[in-house]
């Protein structure tokens, strides 16, 4: 193992806290996630999701959120970000999720061929 760090994801809808649907094809909020990222010199994954949630009146949403997967970023950038995301993509709110992992590098053995 070779050792310990922390995975934060940050979970970003993209239906309009307004309408209540999405704007914009979503490989344009990938590459409006993508330059948030450049911006803050962050290494990143980004996976896109399907889903459904209800609001806290009842109402049933089916949505596409894209997880923004970041390691070992201070919490301080991560909020930042967090933040520019919300505002971006128009969000009532976006989820922050961090917990400890445990990360190992393999490399693919090299056969000394002399």
């Amino acid at each position: 193992m070779d050792g310990q760090t922390i995975q934060t994801t940050i979970y970003v809808g993209l239906n309009d806290a307004e309408t209540g649907v999405q704007k914009f094809d979503t490989a344009k909020y990938v590459s409006i996630l993508k330059n948030v990222c450049y911006n803050f010199g962050v290494a990143f994954s980004v996976h896109r999701i399907e889903g459904g949630y209800f609001h806290e009146n009842g109402t049933y949403v089916e949505e596409t959120t894209l997880a923004l997967l970041l390691m070992d970023t201070p919490e301080d950038k991560v909020i930042e970000i967090a933040k520019d995301l919300c505002a971006f993509f128009h969000q009532e709110s976006v989820m922050v999720t961090s917990s400890p992992c445990s990360v190992v590098f393999v490399k693919e053995d090299v056969w000394d061929k002399e």
